[in-house]
């Protein structure tokens, strides 16, 4: 098993900037990759960023490109998601997940553990 901790989230002003973090604890070694997703009221889970558990790898939703940064802290086992320029429909609970296959990265359904999210909210 993997446990996944969320942290960071809050209220920002449009433009403004926030930084997430998912520590991950337990079974790490199984892990391949996380990623981070979000989910606004009436609306499904959507693809953010990923990143491979050494993190070679990172990819993107064509909605963040150029504002988010995904990132992993080898030492302390976390991943963190830089959000800039931040826009009102970015408004979400966020969550992270991880993954024991590679591919597929950008499916919620290939992701095997769940963090319980935190909510970012943009607004004036």
């Amino acid at each position: 098993q993997v446990q996944l901790v969320e942290s960071g989230g809050g209220l920002v002003q449009p433009g403004g900037s926030l930084r997430l973090s998912c520590a991950a604890s337990g079974s790490i070694f199984s892990m391949n990759a996380v990623g981070w997703f979000r989910q606004a009221p009436g609306k499904e889970r959507e693809f953010v960023a990923a990143i491979s558990w050494s993190g070679g790898m990172t990819t993107y939703a064509d909605s963040v490109k150029g504002r988010f940064t995904i990132s992993k802290d080898h030492a302390k086992n976390t991943v963190h998601l830089r959000m800039n320029n931040l826009k009102p429909e970015d408004t979400a609970v966020h969550y992270c997940a991880a993954k024991r296959d590679s591919g597929n990265y950008y499916r919620s359904g290939t992701y095997d553990f769940w963090g319980q999210g935190t909510q970012v909210t943009v607004s004036s």
